[in-house]
């Protein structure tokens, strides 16, 4: 029989460090937990928000470390906890994957973090920008030609929408998908007379820690169409791991699936059958 099922390993101790181990990985999941909740509802500032966050995945990688040791001080003395570990560094793996994952876009994508399909004249945040000048934040006024360079070699696909519907009609379009993805309206100005410019501001959050990324939509007339510019930028961070370009590329692809859809079908008139010309007999 296998040393593992003998009697004489059975009485071995477990490895102390196996325990450290799998007690400090279940540890780094709480205080992972803990920490998204201080991020997402704002108990703290989001500096030593983060820095929760941050010692929880340290714990985590503390973990590991430990994890080793034991697994080499059972290697040597024979005592037991190999389950232990292996199960410390399953929980470990989960919970440091995300942050590798960040870890490797920070690396790939370009540092920028204000995302626009006009860099010329970018949507205004107007209404949006008494909540970005808190400690930390990011300044109201756009981020400028470095960003809308970085932003034209990694996102050349992002531009203004054009559509051949009139400026009210997008403008509708426009505030049915801020609802339907439940962003927070800061405000919301539809198009009159005599400029016949709307105006959306509202608030999305990013999926997991609910970081704040502000978007403002400006629809303006465009002979009989319509025009839509937006703007999505990212409250804290000089980088945004992509999230604001793939929001507005979400953006614009479901604008122009809910305009193109909801274009009439023309009919074409049904062909009139052709009539036999009669044989005249002489």
């Amino acid at each position: 029989m296998a040393r593992r099922f003998s009697a004489p390993y059975q009485s071995e101790p477990v490895s102390s460090l196996a325990t450290w181990a799998r007690n400090l990985a279940v540890f780094s999941v709480v205080a992972v937990v803990v920490s998204i909740l201080i991020v997402r509802f704002g108990f703290l500032e989001m500096k030593p928000a983060l820095a929760t966050l941050f010692g929880a995945l340290a714990c985590a990688g503390l973990s590991i470390l430990v994890g080793l040791g034991a697994f080499v001080a059972i290697w040597q003395n024979g005592s037991r906890g190999m389950g232990l570990i292996l199960l410390a560094l399953l929980i470990d793996a989960v919970v440091l994957a995300y942050p590798a994952y960040l870890g490797l876009q920070y690396r790939k994508l370009p540092p920028i973090h204000d995302i626009t399909t006009d860099p010329i004249d970018p949507p205004r945040f107007d209404a949006l920008a008494r909540l970005r000048t808190g400690d930390g934040t990011n300044t109201a006024v756009y981020a400028g030609l470095y960003s809308a360079e970085q932003q034209r070699l990694y996102y050349p696909d992002i531009e203004t929408v054009e559509l051949d519907v009139p400026v009210q009609r997008a403008y509708e379009v426009a505030t049915a998908l801020v609802a339907k993805r439940k962003w927070t309206v800061i405000d919301e100005r539809a198009p009159q007379l005599p400029r016949r410019i709307g105006r959306i501001e509202a608030v999305a959050r990013t999926p997991i820690m609910g970081f704040r990324e502000d978007v403002s939509i400006r629809v303006t007339p465009d002979g009989e169409g319509s025009r839509v510019d937006i703007r999505s930028s990212s409250r804290y961070f000089e980088s945004d791991l992509g999230s604001n370009a793939a929001r507005v590329t979400k953006l614009i692809d479901d604008i122009n699936n809910a305009v193109d859809n909801a274009k009439p079908v023309v009919k074409k008139p049904p062909t009139p059958a052709k009539v036999q010309a009669k044989t005249v007999k002489k």
